[in-house]
């Protein structure tokens, strides 16, 4: 028995229920096979419960600290329970959301574990799916095009597998239900520093390593630097340029240890429990890759800018695919290939316009290339950076740590990047990412006549101080 639509799509993550969804609006025939929750990663073990997390730690930071408001609370107390109570309220809240817009949309789901299959007597092409139900028995979905949105799961380290008691990835971190009172994490990217921020205002000890020489080594050096003092500032412990010596790793009297190499010294890091967060990896074992001429580049399916795989039917879109693992990213890209499968126009995908997030406190945005990143491409750049503490509404929010930073091309006065620190930034990107798309120059954006007292002012501010035009440094 076989099941024919004309989109297919393996993996029901934000990716594929996106693109899932477009297809249903250009009057496709959807089927989406996943063998867990709609939802995927973001919703159920990524970003939706992680930043709740995140705001609960933020919430319970500041009532500690309501006295700066002149505000005297006493009994503050954190019932760790009710904040994980929260969070998968939210992800159940928004997990009906999703299967309320299948139904809407007329799209098929199927619970099971798909692989794809190559030429058969379903299709004399590679790209139908053959699928293992629940219970057992086998399904086969055959399509016109089939969209790959497969994700990615934490990657490990070495030998350190996570246990679930002592050493923990992302997903079991995520489910606990008591705090330790201390936790090492190895990795200093996104991930790293959110938890790091999250269980250090819990009342956590932190330590994290970070074998790079700066945190989120990605990022603008500048802003890397002036999160490191932040967190350092709140009681995090930190060592950049630290190599971990895998076989070091014991657990003594409840606790893990581990040494690692740091400016030339060996030092001796120890917690009640290991978080690993060095990055996540494809999930494309097992989906039946092998059976199509699909090439891989670095453990990454290979894409076109369609979104295409070598196989022009097949498409692969998320993290799957590498490049910028986010949930946004993973969702235009899912638009991008049903409007190209479907021959629609639309944008095409420009890594140098999506916005990066790190929702720490304080937190990080980012957009485009970094001051570093420009000089070493050769553009004659200038600078324009406006602080906080030079911003009303910050100082009236009690959060005027951090500044804003735009990188602009001398020559041309295009923008090249966007860079920010300090409070609600997160929210405040989408600004320039609007501009970013809209080709905007940083005298344009310095015309826009923004709300007073707004946080979105520094934007206009650092956009006039490009060419020494800002009005508040």
């Amino acid at each position: 028995m076989s099941i024919t639509c004309d989109v297919a799509i393996l993996g029901g993550g934000t990716g594929g229920y996106v693109a899932a969804i477009r297809a249903a609006q250009l009057g496709k025939n959807v089927v989406i096979i996943e063998q867990d929750k709609l939802g995927g990663t973001c919703l159920h073990r990524g970003c939706i419960p992680s930043k709740a997390l995140l705001r609960s730690a933020e919430l319970y930071a500041q009532m500690k600290e309501s006295i700066k408001y002149g505000i005297e609370a006493t009994g503050v107390e954190l019932v760790f329970p009710k904040v994980q109570e929260r969070k998968q309220a939210i992800v159940d809240q928004l997990h009906k959301g999703i299967q309320y817009l299948m139904s809407k949309n007329k799209i098929q789901v199927i619970q099971g574990k798909g692989r794809v299959i190559g030429p058969s007597i379903f299709s004399p092409k590679s790209g139908a799916v053959a699928v293992e139900l629940e219970d057992g028995e086998m399904e086969t979905v055959v399509s016109t095009n089939l969209i790959i949105a497969t994700g990615s799961r934490p990657r490990q380290l070495g030998g350190l597998s996570p246990d679930g008691e002592y050493i923990l990835s992302s997903d079991e971190a995520l489910e606990i239900q008591e705090l330790p009172s201390s936790m090492m994490i190895i990795g200093g990217g996104v991930i790293g520093v959110e938890w790091a921020s999250l269980l250090n205002d819990f009342g956590v000890k932190v330590t994290l390593v970070e074998a790079a020489e700066q945190l989120l080594p990605n990022e603008d050096e500048e802003i890397a630097n002036e999160l490191r003092k932040a967190l350092q500032k709140k009681g995090v412990t930190i060592y950049t340029g630290a190599m971990i010596d895998l076989s070091s790793y014991t657990v003594q009297e409840g606790s893990v240890q581990l040494t690692a190499k740091h400016k030339e010294k060996e030092i001796t890091l120890q917690a009640d429990k290991l978080l690993i967060s060095i990055g996540r990896e494809a999930n494309i074992d097992n989906i039946g890759i092998e059976n199509t001429d699909i090439a891989l580049e670095k453990g990454f399916i290979k894409v076109n800018s369609n979104m295409q795989t070598t196989e022009p039917h097949i498409y692969a879109i998320g993290d799957c695919i590498g490049g910028l693992q986010l949930a946004h990213v993973a969702s235009h890209e899912g638009v991008v290939a049903v409007n190209h499968l479907a021959n629609q126009h639309g944008h095409k995908f420009d890594s140098l316009h999506v916005p990066s997030c790190v929702y720490s406190a304080p937190e990080v945005a980012s957009l485009g290339l970094s001051q570093q990143q420009a000089v070493a491409q050769g553009y004659e750049v200038k600078v324009g950076k406006v602080p906080f503490t030079a911003i009303g509404k910050a100082l009236i929010q009690g959060e005027k740590d951090g500044f804003v930073k735009i990188v602009a091309d001398a020559k041309s006065n295009d923008i090249l990047g966007v860079h920010m620190i300090g409070p609600h930034v997160t929210e405040l990107i989408n600004e320039a990412a609007l501009a970013q798309i809209l080709d905007a120059t940083p005298w344009e954006i310095g015309q826009v006549v923004f709300a007073h007292p707004s946080l979105s002012e520094i934007i206009g501010e650092a956009a006039l101080a490009v060419d020494g035009m800002a009005t508040s440094v």
